[in-house]
């Protein structure tokens, strides 16, 4: 069986999906393919690389410095997170916490990251042969929030957050030849996105980047399609849904120490009630 794992990160709701990982890890769970949105996408290289707790450090830690996001960095750069920060100078060789890219070059697991083309609106899916060393463009273009930054550049293309154009992306995994597939959401899995709240954002979007915004117009009925589909698929025992049960007032970039910290403890939890190996592997 060829094992999967789609996460969808969320910001610093990411958190919990880094529970849900440094669990497998310590159990020693691993799989064939993994594909991750945003920070699902920085969850995916610290598992790739097998170093647990790293994730918890960058949401818990690091992302309250204003170095990490801030007004400041918006008024200087045009972008309120700085994405060279994050995925240079702290993961780096030399930075405060590299990430350990031999560990993940050489883990046989494919990996794949989905960016949005900020030009054509379509998903662009990124693959572990594009990062190299102190070069984790692809992860920043996946983290790239539209309005809150400019688009990341790669060879010229600029990119938006990978949410936009493929926010549940489990039909790529099973394209890869997944035969069943672990969903790590960051909402609960009753929750269904609306349209209006996305408006204002299409509104500002529209002015230079009008193809983008006709993406992020969709964005909801686009998630809440594949969601059910998800659902529908879980019920079929080809795919596991991991979900929160609660996420407080937690919003996409949230500095709160205590509830990052529980719900980090939750994506623990439900990996240890939910991921079990029979479970996992049950046809």
């Amino acid at each position: 069986m060829k094992l999967g794992f789609v996460d969808v990160g969320g910001g610093t709701r990411g958190i919990y999906g880094a529970g849900v990982f440094d669990y497998l890890m310590e159990e020693n769970i691993g799989g064939d393919y993994f594909i991750g949105v945003s920070a699902g996408a920085a969850n995916g290289a610290s598992f790739l690389a097998k170093q647990p707790r790293r994730n918890f450090v960058f949401y818990n830690n690091y992302a309250f410095r204003k170095e990490y996001m801030s007004f400041k960095n918006y008024l200087r750069t045009g972008s309120y997170i700085d994405l060279d920060y994050i995925y240079s100078d702290l993961s780096g060789s030399n930075g405060e916490y590299p990430l350990d890219y031999k560990t993940l070059k050489e883990n046989p697991m494919d990996f794949e990251i989905v960016a949005t083309d900020a030009s054509t609106g379509k998903a662009k899916y990124f693959s572990k042969s594009d990062l190299t060393i102190d070069n984790y463009d692809p992860i920043k273009a996946s983290c790239c929030v539209p309005v809150l930054c400019e688009p990341y550049k790669i060879k010229g293309i600029p990119y938006f957050d990978g949410g936009l154009s493929d926010p549940i992306p489990f039909k790529r995994a099973f394209d890869a030849g997944c035969d069943k597939v672990i969903i790590v959401l960051t909402r609960p899995r009753d929750y269904f996105r609306e349209a209006r709240k996305d408006k204002k954002f299409v509104r500002i979007l529209r002015k230079n980047y009008p193809v983008v915004a006709k993406t992020f117009a969709r964005r909801s009925h686009v998630y809440n399609e594949s969601l059910r589909e998800a659902i529908e698929l879980e019920e079929e025992n080809k795919v596991i849904i991991v979900a929160p049960k609660y996420i407080g007032n937690l919003k996409t970039l949230t500095q709160d120490h205590v509830q990052l910290e529980n719900l980090y403890e939750m994506g623990r939890r439900d990996a240890k009630n939910i991921l079990t190996l029979e479970n996992i592997n049950r046809n």
